[in-house]
């Protein structure tokens, strides 16, 4: 019996050690975060001087053969803090970039 009990007991610890990894390997990593790299990198390229305090993925929209993915970074420049929405337009099946666009706001 006590065999037993330490060969289940193996088990266990074996299951819970790998099947919740292998579950959460196959989710992969979403789509978007792959254009949050490049809305953090293009908006410190805009604005070299400012620091990046926040970011939030706002959603995206499909228009046709194009996504349309959304962010909102808050950056802090000097004593001024603001914000900057970013839109990255790309062709939804090849990932290709067609156009990013900056808008600043106060809120």
């Amino acid at each position: 019996m006590r065999k037993f009990c330490v060969i289940l007991g193996i088990f266990l610890v074996w299951f819970a050690v790998h099947i919740p990894t292998s579950a959460y390997a196959q989710q992969g990593i979403p789509t978007h975060a792959q254009w949050g790299k490049v809305a953090i990198k293009e908006t410190q390229a805009k604005y070299p001087q400012a620091k990046i305090l926040d970011y939030l993925h706002e959603g995206s929209e499909v228009i046709e053969d194009s996504t349309i993915e959304k962010f909102k970074l808050w950056l802090k420049q000097n004593d001024k803090e603001f914000g900057v929405k970013v839109q990255i337009k790309y062709v939804t099946n090849t990932n290709k970039m067609v156009k990013i666009e900056f808008q600043e706001s106060t809120s």
